[in-house]
């Protein structure tokens, strides 16, 4: 049989994705910004998916900015507070875990003189909206948290860092600085509303939640600055210029729709594809849970849903992954979007993981439609497999 366990990297589309994505394609190809019927419709397309998502953000329809994915999300939050806010301040507090959507802007940034403080974490990756606190100054401009952490699930305190970020700027007579979440892998799975918990940018990648890919969005609440970073012909309000991707954008719309009919049952059936998961895999010898999924009592609750990482000793992550694909089983080598670099993964380092440790680390991640029958599977395949893995190695 097949198991797909790699829902952090990609998700398949749904069959309503699909079909309105076909219709867009070979129908109502029209573009968006042509004053004709096939353009008006195209628009409509455009306008009903920014609804949608608006509506599951509470924010408002203008709050929303299409661009080709979570990466381009990443940068222009990013970046685009950085040009905006450069005579306010060049202070940027963010974490040493962000995906490097995040991660290299803020560097790149640092490189161009701004000043970079990161937030340390806990043996479970978790940031404190303490430290938060003591790091903010008069010129701090930008807090940058990703949500969900992409290779270990810890789930940061985003509400709680909204908050503190608030409260001190209040106190202290100061503007408060942007606070962008990347919730690339939060959308759609953890319920989170930007304005309530304080968030002014917050971005989300289609792919993620069972869309296409190659189209995301930025939440921008009202009132934002932002330097566009990309320029042309004004499209999505000035803020992201060139023809909109709408059939990426339609089947998006959809896939939001859809994630959000019962928020609150799909979270819940991540879980239990988690749960057992782990109650299983716990059994295993020499394998490390790392994370807050490791962790027992309120550590543990700061777990998401469907992301499981797994450090097991002797065998490489590489011959461990494809060892499983010959058995039908898809997971991955912490993050799809830089697994095939060679260095050590920060996130793996900053809880403490050595270089060994990092190199034999696996990610396994679940969506609402993974079945217990592939869970099982993939636990009996590993459990004949390791002893096997492990003696070839030491040899």
């Amino acid at each position: 049989m097949e198991a797909y366990l790699d829902n952090s990297a990609t998700t398949k589309p749904l069959p309503s994705v699909v079909e309105i994505m076909t219709k867009v394609l070979t129908e109502d190809y029209g573009n968006p910004s042509s004053l004709h019927t096939k353009g008006i419709e195209a628009e409509k397309y455009i306008k009903n998916a920014r609804s949608i998502i608006a509506k599951t953000l509470r924010a408002k329809d203008k709050e929303i900015i299409f661009t080709s994915g979570g990466t381009e999300a990443n940068n222009l939050a990013i970046r685009g507070t950085a040009e905006a806010l450069k005579r306010q301040g060049n202070h940027i507090i963010s974490t040493p875990m962000e995906h490097p959507s995040a991660g290299n802007p803020v560097e790149a940034l640092k490189a161009a003189g701004y000043e970079v403080d990161y937030l340390s974490v806990d043996e479970t990756g978790r940031v404190s909206e303490e430290e938060v606190k003591k790091l903010l100054r008069e010129d701090t401009i930008l807090v940058s948290v990703m949500h969900v952490n992409n290779e270990i699930g810890t789930v940061q305190p985003v509400e709680e860092i909204g908050r503190v970020i608030r409260e001190t700027a209040e106190i202290n007579g100061w503007k408060k600085p942007y606070f962008h979440v990347d919730g690339i892998q939060s959308y759609a799975k953890i319920p989170v509303y930007p304005k309530e918990a304080g968030i002014d940018l917050y971005t989300a990648s289609g792919h993620k939640f069972h869309g296409p890919k190659g189209v995301g969005f930025l939440y921008a609440a009202e009132g934002t600055r932002l330097i566009a970073q990309n320029m042309g012909g004004g499209q999505e309000s000035g803020m992201r210029s060139g023809t909109e991707n709408v059939p990426g954008i339609a089947g998006m719309g959809v896939a939001a729709e859809e994630a959000f009919k019962d928020l609150n049952g799909n979270e819940e059936a991540l879980r239990r594809s988690r749960d057992l998961f782990l109650s299983k895999v716990s059994a295993l010898p020499d394998v490390k849970i790392n994370g807050a999924a490791g962790q027992t009592g309120a550590a543990g609750e700061n777990a998401a849903p469907h992301i499981v990482s797994l450090t097991v000793k002797g065998v490489r992550s590489e011959v461990h992954l494809h060892s499983l694909e010959d058995k039908g089983i898809y997971v991955s080598a912490g993050s799809a979007c830089s697994s095939h670099k060679r260095s050590v993964s920060p996130t793996l380092s900053s809880i403490g993981l050595s270089r060994e440790d990092a190199e034999s680390t696996v990610r396994f991640s679940f969506s609402r439609f993974t079945g217990e029958d592939e869970i099982c599977y993939t636990l009996e395949v590993m459990e004949e497999l390791l002893p096997i893995l492990r003696r070839f190695t030491r040899r």
